[in-house]
């Protein structure tokens, strides 16, 4: 129960995150900078309030120094509806101690270096993560997915980068 609840505190601060980079998509600055985004990547996931799970494992995977850091940082943020889709049992694995590698491991295959915005992915492009792996970008008509993840909202902007809501949790 404690690990779950540490969990749903770091999922809001995912979804704060990614509400100031909302914010921040309608105050960019004229030379394209985000300068006018108030709140970082956690912030606005924190404030968008469907990334508990996402948030409480940022934290447990000691993340969350790095998310609200300089970035930018692309994240592919599964909601809490994708954690629940899971094998039971999964994400309380995930969180305990000893698997905190593990649980790095798969926060960070979320995450690209730099700010990858909609209109710069194509289809068949590979994009290396912050975990080493890459992931495959698939675009079939108004649909994209990033491996099995269909994002389902994109380009939603923080002060230190971008976020892609996506269905499914990515496993590198």
């Amino acid at each position: 129960m404690f690990r779950r609840t540490t969990l749903a505190l770091a999922a809001g601060a995912a979804i704060t995150a990614m509400t100031g980079a909302a914010y921040a998509a309608s105050h960019e600055s004229d030379d394209g900078s985000m300068d006018g985004a108030s709140m970082n990547i956690v912030e606005t996931a924190q404030d968008a309030g469907d990334f508990t799970t996402l948030l409480a494992a940022a934290e447990a995977a000691g993340l969350v120094e790095t998310l609200t850091g300089e970035g930018p940082y692309t994240v592919f943020a599964p909601t809490d509806e994708a954690f629940d889709a899971l094998p039971e049992g999964t994400v309380d694995e995930l969180l305990l101690p000893e698997n905190q590698d593990q649980l790095t491991s798969v926060l960070t295959y979320h995450v690209v270096p730099g700010a990858v915005m909609s209109a710069d992915l194509s289809d068949g492009m590979e994009a290396e993560t912050v975990e080493g792996s890459s992931v495959t970008v698939s675009i079939d008509g108004d649909t994209v997915m990033v491996g099995d993840a269909t994002v389902t909202q994109p380009d939603i902007e923080a002060s230190n980068g971008v976020i892609h809501v996506i269905d499914t949790v990515l496993m590198p």
